[in-house]
């Protein structure tokens, strides 16, 4: 078999295998697509509202471990906890209605503070996401063998090196095929839970006065013990334990823009099915808690305990159903934080598009695939919860500590861009004073969470969070440098060549001849760029021997103009409109000149179509491109640049046409 005819079918295999696993390309000119990937907001609850909901397996466990034997405060933690998430959420209902297009804390941070803020946020964002999947799945499999026996436990992260695996896999077809697979396992979860504190709660409704007197007589022995000061400040540690429990409310504001028309109610119906789930669960689970006596036992959960304690009254002689109900309590839970995780997939890469159109990230992380997911993301996220879970072998000790820092900065951030917000615009926006206050107290409330979390937790890993997300902010920093020293170095080509005088006169509009040497220009926009190619045709070629001039581009559908049909319409006009720049230009120069265009969310597919079409009609065509070229290349100027050139080259040249690379030299 010779070699072109091996990769040949390699590549063949592996297109077969890549639809079969990731599934076919969507049709973006499919006038419904738009409506057929959005999600509504019963949806998007199930996709971004379970990692909040989730979040009741761990937070209030760290909630009530952290009374010592104190327990008695738990009972007004658990109204704090309520009230928590219904201010929160409110704060981030008055986000979405500002921000109706999505971006959560980056786009608020960066719209209202400036842009360094904005980074900052969007770095905290992104470690946050990357420990949402690491922690989901962690506590997801700690759910499940907290019924299984003992000898399981060495392949836990072998288990949580599988789940990951299953949910790239997933989030690399789509966002509502993920979604609908994991929408039983949500429904499973919401109706074992409401069995689980209903029963725990309804069913114990004859201890209340008992319960009552321990609560009583323990708050005035905590009191006699502690003092007053004591018992606020192991309240508030405890309570700031328990911040977990609010990390995913902030994953719908930024989500919205994969929402169903109109986004701002869907998303406002989203946030309030999240508000009201997550403040009865979390508080009811801590109530549960109290009136059940529930403890500590080694290698289980306190919600397995808890289970267990609740569910044995089920159990008959003849059938075990309470046993039943245990494991299908614990596996749902389980399951649930599975789909938690899917909730870094979905935020996380959107939050590296936001940044990659800013130039804050490679700008590749934009760019959609034929599924219209952003698979760089999707891969980066995937590949860095790796490397944590690596790290951390799956302790939810360690990375409870690591998650619970960054969302509350993101928090606070977004709180204090609103309240300047009101403060800036209270004269358009009256009454302004009851929203304002909202944030106000919103503000506060994460601040001193977050205070408290990291002075608690610093020494016991919470110093690595901190580590992790300046790495991240210096990153960006280099990046976006990086980015600025080189646009202002093309802005100076554009200006030097897009304004070249030619001949005045008629332009002329002679048809192209298919016998006649055809040369193919791949432009994006009308630049500099475009324009050195072209005016250097006559270098290459002897006088007079190019006759015709195809331009070709791709109007490339990415995460910033992948939001409604309006916003492709108004790419593709702007697409024309510069194809028809270079056209007029190679018309006064002498050539016979066209164009042809191509909507897609890849650059190479799109091409190597055009390209197949154009050598089908015209003999000679020859393909021509460009390309930065830096005086020391690294990986750095690589990553950031990301070969197009190459690869456009190698597959055009794979199709047996002709295909050449200018280079635009480059010195720092």
């Amino acid at each position: 078999m010779t070699p072109g005819l091996y990769s040949y079918k390699m590549a063949a295999l592996f297109a077969k295998i890549k639809r079969v696993v990731v599934g076919a390309p969507r049709d973006i000119k499919d006038p419904t697509i738009f409506h057929k990937v959005s999600l509504i907001a019963l949806l998007a609850w199930v996709g971004l509202g379970s990692d909040g909901l989730s979040s009741s397996s761990y937070g209030p466990q760290e909630l009530y471990l952290a009374l010592g034997t104190h327990k008695e405060i738990a009972i007004f933690l658990a109204l704090a906890t309520a009230i928590t998430v219904i201010l929160i959420s409110l704060s981030y209902r008055q986000i979405i209605e500002h921000f109706p297009s999505g971006g959560g804390g980056y786009l608020v941070a960066t719209k209202l503070l400036g842009p360094y803020p904005g980074v900052v946020s969007g770095c905290a964002l992104l470690v946050d996401y990357i420990l949402t999947i690491s922690m989901s799945i962690s506590a997801g499999c700690d759910a499940i063998l907290s019924f299984l026996p003992q000898e399981w436990l060495p392949y836990k992260l072998s288990a949580i090196m599988f789940v990951l695996v299953l949910l790239i896999i997933l989030n690399l077809r789509g966002v509502r095929e993920s979604v609908t697979f994991l929408f039983p396992i949500f429904l499973t979860f919401v109706l074992t839970h409401i069995l689980l504190i209903g029963y725990g709660i309804f069913g114990h409704l004859d201890r209340i006065p008992e319960v009552t007197n321990q609560v009583n007589t323990g708050m005035s022995n905590s009191m006699a013990e502690l003092g007053l000061f004591g018992v606020l400040f192991l309240a508030m540690r405890a309570f700031s334990m328990g911040g977990g429990t609010y990390t995913g409310i902030e994953a719908v504001s930024n989500g919205v823009q994969i929402m169903r028309e109109p986004r701002v109610a869907t998303g406002k119906r989203t946030m309030t099915l999240l508000a009201t789930s997550l403040a009865i669960t979390a508080s009811g689970i801590i109530i549960c808690y109290l009136l059940n006596n529930v403890y500590y036992v080694e290698g289980r959960t306190l919600n397995a305990v808890l289970a267990n304690i609740v569910m044995s009254p089920f159990n008959t002689r003849y059938l075990p159903l309470g046993d039943w109900l245990v494991i299908l309590t614990l596996v749902s839970e389980g399951a649930l934080l599975f789909v938690a995780a899917q909730t870094g997939f979905l935020d996380g890469p959107r939050v590296l598009a936001n940044m990659a159109v800013d130039s804050w990230v490679p700008h590749r992380f934009a760019n959609l695939s034929d599924r219209l997911v952003t698979k760089n993301g999707v891969w980066f996220m995937g590949i860095m919860s790796f490397f944590v879970l690596l790290y951390s072998r799956g302790d939810i000790g360690l990375l409870v500590i690591l998650y619970a820092i960054n969302v509350f900065i993101t928090f606070s951030l977004s709180q204090l861009g609103m309240v300047r917000f009101w403060l800036g615009e209270r004269r358009e926006h009256r009454p302004y004073l009851r929203k304002m206050l909202i944030n106000l107290a919103g503000l506060i409330l994460c601040l001193l969470i977050l205070t408290i979390t990291i002075t608690e937790k610093f020494t016991e890993g919470g110093w690595l969070t901190i580590v992790i997300t300046s790495c991240f902010v210096v990153a960006a920093f280099t990046i976006k440098t990086h980015y600025a020293r080189v646009n202002n170095r093309l802005r100076r080509l554009d200006d030097l060549l897009t304004h070249i005088p030619t001949k005045k006169g008629k332009i002329p509009r002679e048809p192209l001849d298919r016998h006649d040497p055809t040369v193919v220009i791949l432009v994006a926009g009308f630049n500099g760029q475009g324009m050195h190619t072209l005016l250097q045709l006559p270098r290459i070629f002897p006088q007079g021997y190019v006759k015709n001039i195809i331009f070709i581009s791709i109007a490339l559908i990415d995460s910033a103009n992948f939001k409604g049909a309006a916003e492709v319409k108004s790419l593709e006009e702007h697409t024309k409109i510069a194809l028809y720049r270079y056209i007029v230009y190679a018309r006064k120069l002498g050539y016979r000149a066209d164009c042809r265009f191509i909507t897609d969310t890849e650059i190479i597919p799109g091409i190597v179509k055009l390209g197949k079409e154009i050598a089908a009609k015209f003999s000679r065509v020859i393909f021509f491109s460009s390309r930065l070229v830096f005086k020391n290349e690294t990986f750095f100027t690589h990553l950031l640049h990301n070969e197009t050139p190459f690869a456009v080259q190698r597959a055009l040249q794979f199709e047996g046409l002709q295909a050449m690379i200018l280079p635009i030299r480059y010195y720092y």
